[in-house]
């Protein structure tokens, strides 16, 4: 009996101690997050080590392995939003893995993080305060272990980052601080001075502006799928898109069964046969299926397709991938398809939605985007589809913003090329504009010549067609020729802009438009940028020329003209060079209006040149009048370059 009580007794003690254990408070947080009444942020590195190969006698390229703890913690008044944070990574770090986050840019991991990258929470976005959750840290916080290779900084070095900031609009972050040698914090707090003209309510982040913008509003859900549409618009009066490809990356194993509006690129369900959805979903036919990749390529479909009951009637969808600027149409700057996204388990609630991450889009001949993270935003309103005056309301919505940019190393698509009246050369487009053959075993041209100045008929002709023109005109003008000769341009589409005339009251500009491409551009558009002289615009006799706010001069084809045709065969093909399409204006400016300007001294020439949103490249250097065209010298050049295209026909 005695016995009994005892191990009573004992189990009562343990019993005791283990309710007095589950009764304890979290652990207080680290001193420092006491004293920040904002968004606490703190980059820790927790170890690392070298990777092969040894390079001893290049230890600036030697690789290790990096492994870091980034933390962000809401001590402030207000939940923080669609958190986002910046990380100066300043070693050429390669970024493997990250948990709680993916880069806000859309780049999938593993990726080149070196010059610093921006994470956005996934799949927790918004971190709530203290006094709505009673303290609790798992809602107030988030910890992203960051693991990836760093070149440079071994034992007992730590590959510190260069800066930590919170990226989110209104906040003000002081440089941080290093608590040892392995530990930086800073303590951001809200800009008091920070002013919005952007609305929203209390439970969603405002809707934000950009280059374009992307709405992925679910519109029907049910425990094991939803349906959701996808908007695309262009808010960039330059800003275009041909032919576009939307891309995402699936976060929890979902899969596309069907769409309306658009397609995959590749119809592919073997990843769901062989893969956990097709355990799960046993007896679901996935020859029905549309698409199983974790990155599907998302296109539009053509016009015939708009009002194919099973495909099409979706406003908006069927345009061959063509979005334009809504300077240009505001009915066709829009692009939508409707998608049905089949879920996983632990997902299989109506309630459980969550949006695709890591978006990009791109076109042909079109600017790049970068996109950001989606963000949670209030429900998008959709005209009844009853034809009732009524709205009907989304289930869900997020927003994407994508913003031109110019990714570092690539090469423009089109180019500029730049004459006068007062002197008898071109200045061409640049050596290898748009780039330049890879292979240094096939070239046989030189990438760092400049290109060679050339008589105005040789604009008609192919690069590959122009080299006896090019150093017949050379001889002539007793200009110098490398050898081996510049490489061409290598771009689809160039643009000459010709100074035309230059008189007191005004002055003239031709501008031609080539193709050189096997593509006809349907709807194109051309924009010139003139610091000076746009405001003295007045008309674009063969276009549809507009001016813009920015000095920016908007052309586009007229009625009936918007075509521009690609490049074909000569009359002769056996002989005769390939024809580029060609769309050519004359357009006037009066002086009224830019007194002052120096037409011919540069005035006259763009510094920015657009084709269908692309930026061209542009020559750098101007026309001079050391060359001017007398009516002797015309003659005998105009006779040498005759006799140069008749001897390049009967070859």
């Amino acid at each position: 009996m005695a016995r009994r009580l005892f191990f009573l007794n004992l189990l009562l003690s343990f019993i005791s101690a283990a309710t007095q254990a589950q009764s304890q408070p979290a652990a207080a947080p680290p001193p420092a997050a006491a004293a920040c009444n904002g968004i606490l942020l703190s980059y820790a590195y927790t170890g690392g080590a070298q990777l092969p190969p040894t390079l001893t006698t290049d230890p600036t390229h030697q690789p290790y392995k990096f492994q870091s703890t980034l933390t962000i913690l809401n001590n402030g008044l207000a939940e923080l939003k669609s958190w986002m944070i910046f990380v100066g990574f300043q070693h050429d770090e390669y970024l493997v893995s990250a948990s709680n986050a993916v880069l806000a840019d859309g780049t999938s991991l593993p990726a080149g993080v070196g010059n610093g990258t921006i994470f956005s929470g996934y799949p927790s976005t918004d971190l709530k305060t203290a006094i709505e959750t009673a303290g609790d840290m798992t809602q107030m916080s988030v910890q992203i272990n960051l693991v990836g290779t760093q070149f440079g900084v071994g034992s007992p070095n730590i590959p510190m980052p260069a800066n930590i900031s919170l990226v989110n609009d209104g906040f003000v972050c002081p440089k941080p601080t290093l608590q040892g040698k392995s530990e930086m914090q800073t303590c951001c707090t809200e800009d008091q001075n920070f002013k919005t003209n952007l609305t929203s309510n209390n439970d969603f982040l405002p809707r934000q502006n950009g280059d374009l913008t992307i709405m992925y509003d679910v519109i029907r859900t049910y425990d094991s799928n939803y349906w959701a549409q996808v908007t695309i618009s262009n808010n960039n009066p330059l800003g275009r898109l041909d032919n576009w490809k939307l891309s995402w990356d699936w976060m929890e194993d979902e899969f596309i069964y069907t769409m309306k509006g658009a397609y995959p690129y590749v119809v592919d369900s073997s990843d769901c046969i062989f893969g956990k959805q097709g355990q799960y979903y046993q007896q679901m036919d996935f020859s029905n299926v549309l698409n199983c990749e974790r990155t599907p390529t998302l296109i539009d479909l053509p016009p015939q397709m708009a009002n194919d009951t099973n495909l099409g009637l979706i406003p908006f969808c069927c345009r061959n991938g063509t979005i334009l600027p809504p300077s240009m149409d505001p009915s066709k700057s829009t692009s939508a398809f409707q998608i049905n996204v089949y879920k996983m388990p632990p997902n299989l609630n109506r309630t459980q939605l969550t949006p695709p991450q890591n978006w990009n889009i791109n076109g042909t001949l079109n600017p790049d985007y970068k996109c950001g993270p989606p963000v949670r935003v209030s429900p998008s309103e959709f005209p009844n589809p009853n034809s009732l005056l009524s709205q009907t309301t989304a289930f869900a919505s997020w927003q994407v913003v994508c913003n031109i940019t110019q990714p570092k190393g690539e090469s423009p698509k089109c180019c500029v090329s730049f004459s006068a009246y007062y002197n008898e050369s071109i200045i061409p487009c640049k050596t290898c504009a748009c780039g330049c053959p890879s292979s240094t075993s096939s070239r046989t041209c030189s990438t760092n010549s400049p290109a060679l100045l050339l008589p105005s008929q040789a604009l008609l002709v192919p690069f590959d067609n122009r080299t006896d023109l090019a150093i017949a005109w050379a001889d002539l003008k007793h200009l110098p020729k490398p050898n081996p000769l510049p490489c061409g341009d290598n771009c689809g589409v160039s643009i000459n802009w010709h100074l035309y005339t230059d008189y007191s009251g005004g002055w003239t500009a031709r501008i031609t438009i080539f193709n050189w491409d096997g593509t006809p551009f349907v709807d194109w558009f051309a924009a010139v940028e003139l610091n000076k002289a746009a405001p003295g615009f007045e008309n674009a006799y063969s276009f549809n020329g507009t001016e813009l706010n920015n000095n920016t001069i908007f052309m586009q084809g007229n009625p009936g003209l918007n075509y521009l045709v690609a490049e074909s065969d000569g009359a002769n093909p056996s002989k005769d060079p390939r024809v580029p399409g060609k769309q050519q204006s004359v357009i006037s400016f009066t002086k009224k209006n830019t007194p002052g300007i120096n037409v011919a001294g540069g005035d006259g020439f763009p510094t920015r040149v657009y084709f269908n949103g692309e930026e061209c490249s542009l020559p750098t250097l101007l026309p001079t009048g050391n060359a001017y065209r007398k009516k002797g010298s015309t003659l005998i050049i105009s006779a040498l370059v005759a006799v140069v295209i008749f001897v390049l026909m009967q070859l």
